[in-house]
């Protein structure tokens, strides 16, 4: 890792308010970045998610961390001040938590006119949801795409907190932090992000909604082209107990995968007929247990065949693919994504491991010319 900080966002000061979920992967992915990230926690913690030892809290990585008791005057004014010489604040409690403390978006918009101010909810700051308890499942429940997740007859399955916390939530909110300061550069003005998991998620399902208005994603869950139903869109089972990615779905790819594994043409062309489904996929499941997963990728991966094998976190590193593009980094001995995506002339970082909790903030809060 690297101690200099660098990236599109170097120079950006961020003050993240600790808190679980999305928060703080959108606080990782400005850091990643170049941002100066300093995470405001609680004298006591509280109940925070799943306790481990900060090291393998890499969503915090990048960052330097202040303990500060908002609910005294001291704590209260150090906030302030931190707030007023930042650039983006991050918070994800409750409506009306941020206003009682006295930090909500208009009492830190008058310390400081150029403040991006992103707030992340499951259900958003209105509605009549807006203060109901909830967590991913229930976002993307409500927002339409858990329904769609999960195979044939079987009920629906959470896709772990992937959908609703982090890519409707984290990478949404990033994406709003990134705009308003795109839009700051222009006005001069800072301005409030209302980001909500339900909507984040329903924007991941924008284009599915195209599909189903087009009768083209119109069959049960787990039977139609893209969530299982089809045979050439599916993982299968190898001899070896290990799994393959199958996504042949376009006809000339499949007749690629036909001439390497010896399946005539016409029977992975006729797979286009939902009414061959299947049987494609029973075909599909005999052939792929003939061989180790290994043995399959070494007959077919690199090939325009669409197979990859199914690595779990600790086999991805290793692959070399990402090998090859230090797609996955080690540092501290644990395996984790690196900075993505990447940029031609400033490429971000991991500038440092997850901080102890209280440690680093007091030198970032300095260097902003703030006494804590």
């Amino acid at each position: 890792m690297s101690s200099r900080r660098s990236g599109p966002l170097a120079g950006v000061r961020v003050v993240e308010f600790a808190g679980i979920g999305p928060g703080p992967l959108c606080g990782m992915l400005l850091a990643d970045m170049g941002a100066e990230v300093l995470l405001i926690e609680r004298s006591d913690p509280g109940d925070l998610g799943m306790p481990r030892p900060r090291r393998y809290e890499l969503a915090h990585r990048g960052k330097a961390s202040l303990r500060v008791d908002l609910k005294s005057p001291e704590g209260l004014a150090a906030a302030r001040a931190l707030v007023a010489a930042a650039d983006v604040v991050i918070e994800g409690f409750r409506p009306g938590v941020m206003e009682r403390l006295g930090l909500g978006p208009e009492d830190c918009g008058a310390l400081n006119e150029r403040l991006v101010y992103a707030r992340i909810t499951g259900y958003g700051q209105s509605g009549p949801m807006r203060h109901v308890a909830g967590h991913d499942l229930n976002y993307i429940a409500l927002s339409g795409a858990l329904s769609a997740l999960g195979r044939a007859g079987q009920p629906p399955t959470p896709p772990m907190n992937l959908l609703g916390d982090y890519a409707g939530g984290s990478m949404c909110m990033a994406f709003g932090i990134a705009c308003a300061l795109r839009e700051r550069g222009v006005s001069g003005k800072g301005q409030t992000i209302d980001a909500s998991m339900v909507e984040g998620a329903g924007v991941l399902m924008a284009p599915f909604f195209g599909l189903y208005a087009a009768g083209m994603h119109d069959r049960p869950r787990g039977q139609n082209l893209l969530d299982t139903g089809a045979p050439f869109y599916d993982v299968y089972r190898c001899a070896d107990g290990r799994f393959v990615a199958f996504a042949a779905i376009e006809r000339k790819f499949r007749l690629v995968f036909a001439r390497k594994a010896g399946v005539a043409e016409d029977v992975m062309l006729g797979m286009d007929d939902p009414a061959a489904w299947a049987e494609g996929k029973a075909l599909l499941t005999r052939l792929f247990a003939t061989r180790s997963q290994r043995a399959w990728c070494e007959l077919l991966e690199g090939s325009d065949a669409c197979i990859t094998p199914v690595l779990d976190h600790e086999e991805v590193d290793a692959h070399p693919h990402h090998a090859a593009r230090r797609s996955f980094v080690r540092p501290g001995g644990i395996c984790q994504p690196a900075p993505a995506p990447r940029f031609s002339r400033t490429p971000g970082g991991i500038s440092s491991p997850p901080p102890e909790p209280g440690a680093g903030g007091q030198e970032m809060a300095r260097a902003w010319g703030v006494a804590v």
